[in-house]
Protein backbone atom coordinates (compact mmCIF):
# COMPACT_ATOMS: atom_id res chain seq x y z
CA UNK A 1 0.00 0.00 0.00
CA UNK A 2 1.54 3.47 -1.29
CA UNK A 3 1.76 6.12 1.00
CA UNK A 4 -0.93 8.32 -0.86
CA UNK A 5 -3.77 5.60 -0.42
CA UNK A 6 -2.59 5.61 3.36
CA UNK A 7 -3.42 8.62 3.79
CA UNK A 8 -7.35 7.79 2.78
CA UNK A 9 -7.46 6.63 5.67
CA UNK A 10 -5.11 8.07 8.19
CA UNK A 11 -6.47 9.62 11.24
CA UNK A 12 -6.48 13.44 9.92
CA UNK A 13 -8.45 12.68 6.78
CA UNK A 14 -10.98 10.01 8.64
CA UNK A 15 -11.31 10.29 11.76
CA UNK A 16 -10.08 7.31 13.93
CA UNK A 17 -13.24 7.54 16.28
CA UNK A 18 -15.41 6.43 13.21
CA UNK A 19 -12.88 3.46 12.25
CA UNK A 20 -13.20 2.46 15.47
CA UNK A 21 -16.81 2.73 15.97
CA UNK A 22 -17.20 0.74 12.82
CA UNK A 23 -15.15 -1.91 14.01
CA UNK A 24 -17.26 -2.22 16.79
CA UNK A 25 -20.21 -2.35 14.77
CA UNK A 26 -18.75 -5.46 13.14
CA UNK A 27 -18.10 -6.95 16.77
CA UNK A 28 -13.95 -6.45 15.80
CA UNK A 29 -14.04 -4.80 19.36
CA UNK A 30 -10.19 -5.99 20.61
CA UNK A 31 -8.83 -4.71 16.79
CA UNK A 32 -10.78 -1.50 18.14
CA UNK A 33 -9.22 -1.08 20.75
CA UNK A 34 -5.75 -1.32 19.24
CA UNK A 35 -6.94 0.14 15.60
CA UNK A 36 -4.56 3.60 15.93
CA UNK A 37 -1.13 1.41 16.48
CA UNK A 38 -2.32 -1.12 13.88
CA UNK A 39 -3.25 1.76 11.55
CA UNK A 40 0.64 3.50 12.09
CA UNK A 41 2.74 0.48 11.91
CA UNK A 42 1.19 -0.30 8.47
CA UNK A 43 1.76 3.28 7.21
CA UNK A 44 5.40 2.85 8.58
CA UNK A 45 5.71 -0.52 7.23
CA UNK A 46 4.31 0.39 3.73
CA UNK A 47 1.84 -2.50 4.21
CA UNK A 48 -0.82 -3.38 1.01
CA UNK A 49 -4.45 -3.76 1.84
CA UNK A 50 -3.77 -7.21 2.26
CA UNK A 51 -1.43 -7.11 4.79
CA UNK A 52 -3.91 -4.02 6.82
CA UNK A 53 -6.88 -6.19 6.57
CA UNK A 54 -4.72 -9.59 8.30
CA UNK A 55 -3.59 -7.21 10.61
CA UNK A 56 -7.49 -6.45 12.08
CA UNK A 57 -8.08 -10.11 11.90
CA UNK A 58 -5.58 -11.06 14.10
CA UNK A 59 -5.38 -8.95 16.72
CA UNK A 60 -9.06 -9.44 17.03
CA UNK A 61 -8.58 -13.13 16.82
CA UNK A 62 -5.69 -13.09 19.57
CA UNK A 63 -7.49 -10.93 21.66
CA UNK A 64 -10.81 -12.98 21.38
CA UNK A 65 -8.96 -16.02 22.13
CA UNK A 66 -7.01 -14.33 25.09
CA UNK A 67 -10.12 -13.66 26.40
CA UNK A 68 -11.46 -17.17 25.99
CA UNK A 69 -8.40 -18.44 28.08
CA UNK A 70 -9.33 -16.14 30.43
CA UNK A 71 -12.58 -17.08 30.91
CA UNK A 72 -12.02 -21.08 30.47
CA UNK A 73 -9.37 -20.87 33.32
CA UNK A 74 -11.79 -19.05 35.71
CA UNK A 75 -14.28 -21.98 34.74
CA UNK A 76 -11.74 -24.71 35.60
CA UNK A 77 -11.81 -24.16 39.30
CA UNK A 78 -8.30 -25.08 39.30
CA UNK A 79 -6.45 -25.17 42.83
CA UNK A 80 -4.29 -22.42 43.42
CA UNK A 81 -0.85 -22.89 42.10
CA UNK A 82 -1.37 -24.77 39.05
CA UNK A 83 1.44 -25.32 37.53
CA UNK A 84 2.79 -25.82 33.81
CA UNK A 85 4.21 -29.47 32.75
CA UNK A 86 7.66 -28.03 32.14
CA UNK A 87 8.08 -27.89 35.85
CA UNK A 88 7.56 -31.61 36.51
CA UNK A 89 10.55 -34.03 35.85
CA UNK A 90 8.83 -37.59 35.71
CA UNK A 91 12.48 -39.02 36.08
CA UNK A 92 12.37 -38.10 39.80
CA UNK A 93 9.70 -40.73 40.03
CA UNK A 94 10.98 -44.49 40.12
CA UNK A 95 8.38 -45.14 37.63
CA UNK A 96 5.14 -44.46 36.96
CA UNK A 97 5.34 -42.01 33.19
CA UNK A 98 8.34 -41.06 31.34
CA UNK A 99 9.58 -38.31 29.39
CA UNK A 100 8.39 -39.31 26.17
CA UNK A 101 4.83 -40.18 27.13
CA UNK A 102 4.05 -37.00 29.00
CA UNK A 103 5.07 -35.41 25.77
CA UNK A 104 2.33 -37.37 24.11
CA UNK A 105 0.07 -36.59 26.38
CA UNK A 106 0.65 -32.95 25.56
CA UNK A 107 -0.31 -33.18 22.48
CA UNK A 108 -3.72 -33.86 23.27
CA UNK A 109 -4.62 -36.38 20.75
CA UNK A 110 -6.41 -38.01 23.99
CA UNK A 111 -8.50 -35.46 24.15
CA UNK A 112 -9.79 -35.19 20.43
CA UNK A 113 -10.69 -38.83 20.89
CA UNK A 114 -12.68 -38.68 24.08
CA UNK A 115 -9.79 -41.02 25.66
CA UNK A 116 -9.25 -40.95 29.80
CA UNK A 117 -6.42 -40.84 31.78
CA UNK A 118 -6.27 -42.55 35.61
CA UNK A 119 -3.15 -41.59 37.21
CA UNK A 120 -2.71 -43.60 40.79
CA UNK A 121 -0.61 -43.79 43.51
CA UNK A 122 0.48 -42.94 46.59
CA UNK A 123 -0.19 -39.00 48.18
CA UNK A 124 2.99 -36.67 47.23
CA UNK A 125 4.26 -38.13 43.69
CA UNK A 126 2.59 -35.28 40.97
CA UNK A 127 -0.65 -36.74 39.84
CA UNK A 128 -2.83 -34.02 40.64
CA UNK A 129 0.14 -32.03 39.37
CA UNK A 130 0.39 -33.63 35.94
CA UNK A 131 -3.48 -33.80 35.64
CA UNK A 132 -3.75 -29.89 36.48
CA UNK A 133 -0.59 -29.30 33.86
CA UNK A 134 -2.67 -31.19 31.20
CA UNK A 135 -5.98 -28.98 31.76
CA UNK A 136 -3.82 -25.76 31.87
CA UNK A 137 -2.61 -27.23 28.60
CA UNK A 138 -5.80 -28.34 26.79
CA UNK A 139 -7.05 -24.60 27.97
CA UNK A 140 -4.51 -23.01 26.34
CA UNK A 141 -5.17 -24.52 22.87
CA UNK A 142 -8.97 -23.33 23.14
CA UNK A 143 -10.34 -26.89 24.97
CA UNK A 144 -13.17 -26.29 27.91
CA UNK A 145 -11.72 -27.70 31.63
CA UNK A 146 -13.43 -28.66 34.52
CA UNK A 147 -11.91 -29.54 38.10
CA UNK A 148 -13.14 -31.16 41.03
CA UNK A 149 -11.63 -33.27 44.05
CA UNK A 150 -14.09 -36.13 44.23
CA UNK A 151 -15.59 -34.99 47.62
CA UNK A 152 -16.87 -32.11 46.32
CA UNK A 153 -18.08 -33.86 43.13
CA UNK A 154 -20.07 -35.88 45.29
CA UNK A 155 -21.55 -33.01 47.77
CA UNK A 156 -22.56 -31.05 44.30
CA UNK A 157 -24.04 -34.12 43.22
CA UNK A 158 -26.10 -34.79 46.07
CA UNK A 159 -27.33 -31.22 46.04
CA UNK A 160 -27.62 -30.37 42.63
CA UNK A 161 -31.51 -30.90 42.53
CA UNK A 162 -32.10 -29.04 44.90
CA UNK A 163 -29.16 -26.32 45.00
CA UNK A 164 -29.12 -24.11 42.32
CA UNK A 165 -25.29 -23.24 41.84
CA UNK A 166 -24.57 -26.89 42.49
CA UNK A 167 -26.95 -27.83 39.97
CA UNK A 168 -25.33 -24.87 37.49
CA UNK A 169 -21.58 -26.36 37.95
CA UNK A 170 -23.25 -29.96 37.34
CA UNK A 171 -24.30 -28.67 34.04
CA UNK A 172 -21.11 -27.09 33.10
CA UNK A 173 -19.21 -30.02 34.13
CA UNK A 174 -21.01 -32.05 31.74
CA UNK A 175 -20.56 -29.72 28.84
CA UNK A 176 -16.93 -29.46 29.52
CA UNK A 177 -14.36 -31.00 27.11
CA UNK A 178 -12.12 -32.55 29.79
CA UNK A 179 -13.47 -33.21 33.22
CA UNK A 180 -10.40 -33.77 36.25
CA UNK A 181 -11.76 -35.94 38.86
CA UNK A 182 -9.09 -35.46 41.80
CA UNK A 183 -8.37 -37.53 44.79
CA UNK A 184 -10.85 -40.36 43.74
CA UNK A 185 -10.47 -42.91 46.99
CA UNK A 186 -9.41 -41.13 49.81
CA UNK A 187 -13.19 -40.42 51.32
CA UNK A 188 -15.71 -43.54 51.41
CA UNK A 189 -18.88 -42.91 49.72
CA UNK A 190 -22.49 -44.23 50.27
CA UNK A 191 -24.74 -46.44 48.01
CA UNK A 192 -26.49 -43.67 47.28
CA UNK A 193 -23.68 -41.59 46.27
CA UNK A 194 -22.07 -43.89 44.02
CA UNK A 195 -25.13 -44.32 42.13
CA UNK A 196 -25.48 -40.78 41.21
CA UNK A 197 -21.49 -40.79 40.41
CA UNK A 198 -21.73 -43.79 38.13
CA UNK A 199 -25.03 -41.63 36.51
CA UNK A 200 -22.37 -38.47 36.14
CA UNK A 201 -20.07 -40.56 34.50
CA UNK A 202 -22.42 -42.11 32.33
CA UNK A 203 -23.80 -38.82 31.53
CA UNK A 204 -20.19 -37.75 30.11
CA UNK A 205 -19.08 -40.97 28.85
CA UNK A 206 -17.76 -40.95 25.45
CA UNK A 207 -18.57 -36.91 25.27
CA UNK A 208 -15.99 -35.83 27.65
CA UNK A 209 -12.63 -37.25 28.58
CA UNK A 210 -12.11 -37.88 32.10
CA UNK A 211 -8.64 -37.73 34.16
CA UNK A 212 -8.55 -39.13 37.38
CA UNK A 213 -5.87 -39.22 40.53
CA UNK A 214 -6.31 -41.61 43.11
CA UNK A 215 -4.35 -43.18 45.78
CA UNK A 216 -6.13 -46.60 44.70
CA UNK A 217 -5.21 -48.88 41.89
CA UNK A 218 -8.61 -48.98 40.22
CA UNK A 219 -9.30 -52.74 40.88
CA UNK A 220 -9.43 -51.32 44.35
CA UNK A 221 -11.90 -48.85 43.85
CA UNK A 222 -15.07 -51.01 44.87
CA UNK A 223 -14.07 -50.52 48.71
CA UNK A 224 -14.68 -47.03 47.72
CA UNK A 225 -18.08 -47.62 45.56
CA UNK A 226 -19.08 -50.11 48.48
CA UNK A 227 -20.74 -51.93 45.12
CA UNK A 228 -18.84 -54.37 43.64
CA UNK A 229 -21.27 -54.92 40.42
CA UNK A 230 -21.69 -51.07 40.57
CA UNK A 231 -17.99 -50.68 40.21
CA UNK A 232 -17.47 -53.38 36.94
CA UNK A 233 -20.01 -51.19 35.15
CA UNK A 234 -18.47 -47.93 36.12
CA UNK A 235 -14.67 -49.38 35.50
CA UNK A 236 -15.87 -50.57 32.07
CA UNK A 237 -16.71 -47.14 30.96
CA UNK A 238 -14.11 -45.38 32.08
CA UNK A 239 -11.26 -47.97 31.37
CA UNK A 240 -12.59 -48.07 27.60
CA UNK A 241 -10.40 -45.80 26.20
CA UNK A 242 -8.40 -45.02 29.16
CA UNK A 243 -4.45 -44.88 29.66
CA UNK A 244 -3.57 -45.76 33.27
CA UNK A 245 -0.05 -44.61 34.69
CA UNK A 246 0.62 -46.11 38.37
CA UNK A 247 3.63 -44.07 40.04
CA UNK A 248 5.53 -45.02 42.41
CA UNK A 249 8.91 -43.37 44.04
CA UNK A 250 9.34 -40.63 47.14
CA UNK A 251 7.29 -37.73 47.65
CA UNK A 252 7.51 -35.42 44.81
CA UNK A 253 5.85 -32.88 46.95
CA UNK A 254 8.96 -32.99 49.77
CA UNK A 255 11.53 -32.53 47.16
CA UNK A 256 9.70 -29.41 45.54
CA UNK A 257 8.00 -27.66 48.70
CA UNK A 258 7.53 -24.59 46.33
CA UNK A 259 5.76 -26.40 44.33
CA UNK A 260 3.14 -28.35 46.41
CA UNK A 261 2.01 -25.42 49.06
CA UNK A 262 0.65 -26.01 52.51
CA UNK A 263 -2.99 -26.83 52.29
CA UNK A 264 -5.12 -23.77 53.30
CA UNK A 265 -7.22 -23.77 56.55
CA UNK A 266 -10.62 -23.50 55.01
CA UNK A 267 -11.80 -26.60 53.81
CA UNK A 268 -15.31 -26.03 52.70
CA UNK A 269 -13.54 -24.10 49.81
CA UNK A 270 -13.37 -26.16 46.71
CA UNK A 271 -10.25 -24.00 45.67
CA UNK A 272 -8.66 -24.53 49.18
CA UNK A 273 -7.19 -28.07 49.79
CA UNK A 274 -4.06 -27.97 47.60
CA UNK A 275 -1.93 -30.88 45.89
CA UNK A 276 -2.12 -33.87 47.57
CA UNK A 277 -1.10 -36.20 44.11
Amino acid sequence: MNREILKAVDTNVIPLSRLTALCETFGLRHSAKSLAEILETAEQQNASYKQLLLSIFETEVKGRNARRRKRNYAAAHFPPNVQPLELFNPLELKSGITPAQLNRLKELNWLDNKGNLVFAGPPGLGKTMVACGLGLQAINCGYTVCFEKMVNLIKLLDNCDVDRAAGFRIKNLKKAQLIIVDEVGYTPISRAQANRFFTFISDTYETSSLIFTTNKEVADWAEMMGDPVLTTALLDRILQHASCFSFTGESYRLKHPHTFPAPLVDSNNIAATKNKG
